[in-house]
């Protein structure tokens, strides 16, 4: 059995703005506090990110697959390749973020989730991690779209 994380945030701004922030690599940088992005915005494309001061050796890396990508309403992420300082993780995962972005009367609703946690507890630091970490990225991710 897999975990899933689900956020839902209601953003001021168009879907079309939004949607260019989740996959321009300057707005990337912003909003996930990144020190890199590179993104090939189609499917079979990637998405990659990475973290830290030192670029030959960054805290943390994140790459993976545009698997669908349809403008401005849906991008999905999957095949994710994830390494710290640390290394690898400790556990195997077929992690996938889906975006979904659609429109309402007080602007857009964006929903972020992420699946294929395993339930195991080998999981639980990483799964925790991320329940806060999507809090914090979203958060920034809206100031970011509503700013701009």
């Amino acid at each position: 059995m897999a975990r899933e994380i689900t956020q839902e945030y209601t953003i001021n701004s168009d879907p079309g703005t939004a949607f260019d922030v989740l996959l321009k690599p300057s707005m990337i940088k912003k909003w996930w506090y990144a020190s890199s992005a590179i993104v090939m915005p189609e499917e079979g494309g990637i998405y990659a990110v990475t973290w830290g001061d030192d670029i030959d050796h960054p805290d943390y890396i994140s790459v993976a697959k545009i698997a669908k990508i349809v403008k401005p309403e849906l991008l999905l992420l999957t095949h994710f390749q994830y390494r710290s300082k640390d290394g690898t993780l400790p556990f195997e995962a077929d992690l996938d973020v889906e975006f979904t972005l659609e429109p309402g009367d007080s602007g857009t609703t964006l929903r972020v989730s992420q699946r294929g946690f395993p339930d195991d507890e080998i999981a639980d630091e990483f799964y925790n991690g991320c329940v806060q970490g999507w809090i914090d990225t979203m958060t920034s991710f809206k100031k970011v779209v509503e700013e701009k």
